[in-house]
């Protein structure tokens, strides 16, 4: 019988993760939001409003290479809500009236090295949290919750902005991160580190490249990132392509994406799962193929909503790194996907404007789906090389330990 989301809610400490998972998302977005519009009204500058609300997507790369051996060698509770405390007080200070623009953006790059860390560790518990067949659909509910968030924290956002101030905005911000602490704290208990030794720049290295050396993690890691990073950058260049629907088409992009990632995690037999991957992976790019005939506003949005279901590949190829991870680092393999992942956002968003600005937005947004159909097509040998070995092992409750480490401070089941 298959698992429902409704199921997910009944298990142990599924709830208060998920609860925490949403207010960090949407004390993110608002505060995203509400420093963008500082740092416009004080600078009436694109690019620095733009990176208040994406710079911190280039330090998630620095934390990747010394900060995330510390996602399996910290107590997961204790460490999401420090950081989430930090999070907090980092917001709460760019609110304070008068701070230097540097410093504001000094604190944000901190939180990005932070959030690195902590999506580490977030996702690690998830892995302890439900059992193995259970983490698709998990990660589906995830992905369904931020875009859902991610929609009502600008609205709120924009609103406490008008009524408040961003200063207001920011503080409510603060205020969401404090609750997503208080929930982690209350709702979750405490388990033993996945891993021993000492966190360090030098061990994190020494993982990643562990990670890395396997020819199907590596394989796997690229085309999570790179497809879907050269899409990332084909949406941020909405505004310059039609200023007056930008806001239609991102729209009809969550729209599509929040589709793909129900129908994918909750509705798709394990057989399909693996098959459709690198279909769905071009279904990601393939639409937007459509913008090299400058599109009018409806068969634009038509296409960024169908593009947009691709975006559920993530989470099928997500299910088969998680079977091919060493014991011991799951923390830091999937926090180096989540990392990477943003990384390659950040960069192919960048990239797209360099293009556009020398030719056009429909030129740029054809010339990074063309790119990302490519990259598919390449890594696609590899995968199925992936896949295989995924078959390959033995089941994951059989994988499994039978006699898990005691906690500290059990809970029942």
């Amino acid at each position: 019988m298959p698992r429902t989301y409704r199921a997910l809610a009944r298990t142990p400490e599924f709830t208060p993760f998920f609860l925490a998972a949403a207010l960090r998302v949407g004390a993110s977005t608002m505060s995203g939001l509400a420093l963008a519009v500082l740092v416009y009204d004080r600078t009436r500058s694109p690019l620095l409003a733009a990176l208040s609300m994406f710079g911190p997507s280039f330090t998630q790369l620095l934390g990747a290479t010394v900060l995330l051996s510390a996602a399996d060698r910290t107590e997961p509770r204790a460490a999401l809500g420090r950081l989430a405390v930090l999070t907090a007080l980092g917001t709460a200070l760019m609110a304070a009236p008068g701070l230097p623009l540097w410093a504001a953006f000094a604190v944000l790059l901190a939180q990005g090295l932070a959030d690195s860390l902590a999506g580490g560790v977030r996702y690690g518990l998830l892995t302890e949290i439900l059992p193995p067949e259970d983490y698709l659909l998990g990660r589906s509910l995830l992905a369904v919750c931020t875009g859902v968030t991610q929609i009502a924290g600008y609205g709120l956002g924009g609103v406490l902005v008008t009524a408040l101030s961003p200063h207001g905005a920011l503080l409510a911000a603060a205020g969401l991160s404090l609750a997503a602490a208080l929930a982690l704290r209350l709702g979750l208990r405490r388990r033993p580190p996945r891993a021993g030794g000492r966190p360090s720049a030098a061990q994190t290295w020494r993982t990643n490249v562990t990670l890395f050396s396997d020819p199907s993690r590596r394989t796997l890691y690229l085309a999570m990132w790179v497809p879907n990073g050269l899409i990332v950058g084909c949406e941020s260049l909405f505004v310059p392509f039609d200023p007056v629907h930008a806001g239609l088409l991102f729209g009809c992009s969550a729209a599509g994406m929040l589709v793909g990632d129900t129908v994918a995690g909750r509705f798709l037999a394990p057989r399909w799962r693996a098959r459709l991957a690198s279909p769905l992976r071009l279904l990601l790019a393939a639409p937007y193929l459509v913008f090299a005939l400058h599109p009018g506003p409806v068969l634009a949005a038509a296409a960024v909503a169908l593009a947009a279901v691709g975006y559920s590949a993530g989470l099928l190829m997500q299910e088969r790194l998680v079977a091919l991870i060493p014991d011991g680092t799951q923390g830091q393999a999937l926090g180096l996907h989540s990392a990477g992942m943003l990384t390659a956002q950040g960069l192919c968003a960048v990239l797209a404007g360099a293009v556009a600005q020398y030719t056009s937005a429909s030129v740029a947004m054809t010339a990074l789906a063309t790119a990302s159909i490519v990259v598919t097509l390449v890594l696609e040998r590899g995968l199925r090389a992936s896949r295989l070995r995924v078959r390959s092992l033995p089941s994951p409750s059989a994988r499994a330990d039978p006699s898990p480490s005691p906690s500290p401070n059990p809970s029942p089941r």
